[in-house]
């Protein structure tokens, strides 16, 4: 295991990793899959130093193979283990198959899930559903997931929570809720969008000795801030600096009856350090705002011409907060969007 990396990728581009690592480097799938259940049995011990009496909930798929070889390993390090299938393991295929079959030949006890098979574990290990997941969880695996959430153990997750979307985030029906995630060669977007970061718990990482020259092939699809660069962007400021070195940021919203999310994000914009801040509002909530926040300049603005030299001023531009549907919210959204400054949309 090693620390996060900040690059996020969308499932088709894991698998596409995958068939990287596969095909064109050269490393069979069930080395990829055993050591995905050699790193997650490592992190159980360490995580779990405690727990003997284990159990796995495996599904159908690639994802129920990383468990079987947990559970093998778990077997063979002397604990409590057993499996408990949502389908039947005659019927899985390839790689997973394989660890199943491994995983019987150690003496693994395997039987089909129910309710009382949970009875007195320690940690349930959350085998079930992948990344290729893409409809609602139903029937026999939604019960599953939900007598799972319902149970005092904590739920190790492996690559991601059984019911997550891993490119939103969003749950799908129902989602494993677990107090660590140990997730494969590269990180989903879906882990720290949506629900991602409530269903995960903590997440850990492993790239299963995946040769590196095998990610610079893809972009990322977004990257993960974790703030080791903020001394780089946001350097120690000079003693004799002034509110014209650092910017000028212009919110514009707060129709009538909504003045309050456009003074919101412009006192947000002062306390992040721009230098000036100007908010363009309607007329009637101006004169109020700027005697309750003098240090923010509030225009009462009517029409996109009396917004046009607050625009020239601008270096950024916020726009939407409170900004309503009506004809004023679409000409002033229209006005910002002609603009060339950098953009923040409240959508």
């Amino acid at each position: 295991m090693r620390e996060l990396p900040v690059e996020l990728y969308r499932a088709a581009q894991v698998r596409e990793l995958d068939r990287i690592t596969i095909e064109e480097r050269g490393i069979p799938g069930h080395t990829l899959m055993s050591r995905a259940g050699e790193a997650a049995f490592e992190l159980l011990r360490q995580r779990w130093p405690d727990a003997r009496r284990i159990v796995v909930v495996c599904g159908s798929g690639n994802n129920a193979g990383d468990g079987y070889v947990v559970a093998r390993l778990a077997h063979k390090a002397g604990l409590d283990i057993r499996v408990l299938t949502l389908s039947n393991p005659d019927e899985l295929r390839g790689d997973a198959l394989t660890a199943w079959r491994d995983a019987c030949a150690a003496g693994v006890p395997t039987t089909i899930f129910a309710t009382a098979g949970l009875d007195g574990a320690d940690l349930l290990v959350d085998a079930i559903l992948g990344i290729g997941l893409e409809r609602d969880v139903s029937g026999v695996w939604r019960e599953a997931i939900e007598t799972m959430n319902a149970h005092p153990a904590d739920r190790f997750a492996l690559d991601i929570p059984s019911g997550l979307h891993a490119d939103t985030g969003a749950i799908l029906g129902a989602a494993v809720q677990a107090a660590a995630t140990l997730t494969f060669i590269g990180l989903k977007q879906g882990l720290f969008t949506g629900q991602g970061p409530a269903c995960c718990g903590d997440i850990h990482f492993a790239d299963l000795d995946a040769p590196p020259d095998i990610y610079p092939a893809l972009h990322p699809a977004c990257w993960r801030y974790a703030g080791e660069d903020l001394p780089v962007l946001l350097p120690r400021r000079s003693r004799s600096a002034h509110k014209g070195h650092f910017g000028h940021v212009l919110v514009i919203g707060g129709e009538s009856g909504m003045a309050g999310a456009a003074r919101l994000a412009a006192e947000a914009a002062a306390r992040c350090g721009a230098g000036l801040v100007s908010v363009a509002t309607r007329a009637v909530h101006a004169g109020l705002q700027a005697a309750v926040r003098p240090e923010l300049m509030f225009h009462g603005i009517e029409t996109p011409d009396e917004l046009e030299p607050l625009l020239n001023r601008a270096t950024v531009i916020a726009v939407g907060p409170g900004l309503g549907r009506g004809d004023w919210g679409r000409a002033m959204l229209q006005a910002a969007l002609a603009g060339d400054q950098p953009l923040v949309l409240d959508a």
